[in-house]
């Protein structure tokens, strides 16, 4: 059984691309969109076991597209690049809305460490004749 809070409020920012949840009184967390996708608990994301993660990169513009219940523990979150697997079990959103700052500096050294980049894919159009 989980200690983590379920959140008592769900509400998705689409201009600001960010998704607030709330908890209870006054304990409020914004998640960019970018941020939930690169952290996505898929397989695709994840792989199936420790050092099997895949770096996620040009997602900075990603955003939500929609959001459904999975029975009382969990969200399923749609993104506007077709990403639509992966459960964010209550005890997994709580975490990543406490370990925000550190999760967010581990991916953006990751991200360096690899020469990529936030940014969508912008390699030049070719056009032969």
């Amino acid at each position: 059984m989980s200690n983590a809070p379920i959140p008592s409020n769900i509400h998705l920012h689409k201009h600001s691309a960010e998704l607030e949840l709330g908890y209870g009184g006054d304990e409020t967390y914004r998640l960019s969109c970018e941020y939930l996708r690169v952290y996505s608990p898929s397989a695709e994301v994840r792989g199936h076991g420790q050092g099997q993660e895949v770096l996620q990169t040009g997602k900075k513009y990603v955003n939500i597209d929609a959001i459904e219940a999975t029975g009382n523990y969990a969200i399923q979150i749609t993104f506007n690049d077709g990403h639509d697997t992966g459960i964010y079990s209550w005890d997994y959103l709580y975490d990543l809305c406490t370990n925000q700052q550190s999760r967010w500096q581990d991916y953006l050294a990751r991200l360096e460490a690899e020469g990529s980049s936030r940014e969508p894919n912008s390699d030049p159009i070719i056009f032969k004749s």
